[in-house]
């Protein structure tokens, strides 16, 4: 029987992607913020029961562009992502950031 080594999921990062700063895991970490974005936008949008055309009518973009962001396949520019919230969804955008 052999034993499986388990290992953290900041080493896991770093083996993986590079550490921290580097520029293979800074892409590695845009990307992945985009992913949550639009998995959020989505989560948000079900969870109002509003179909991707709905909510697209409601903030004067395209359903193609909400899935667009959805899929992680589009950048937004922060005006648009507030539009989104705030006239799709009823919510406000509140910014974290960490140094």
């Amino acid at each position: 029987m052999s034993k499986t080594k388990i290992v953290d999921f900041d080493d896991h990062l770093n083996q993986e992607y590079g550490e921290r700063g580097t520029e293979s895991r800074d892409a590695f970490e845009e990307g992945f913020e985009a992913f949550r974005l639009g998995v959020m936008l989505q989560e948000l949008r079900k969870n109002q029961g509003m179909t991707q055309e709905q909510l697209a009518q409601k903030c004067g973009t395209t359903k193609t562009y909400i899935s667009r962001i959805e899929n992680n396949a589009s950048d937004i520019r922060l005006s648009t992502l507030m539009r989104i919230i705030r006239e799709g969804l009823g919510g406000q955008l509140k910014l974290n950031v960490e140094v």
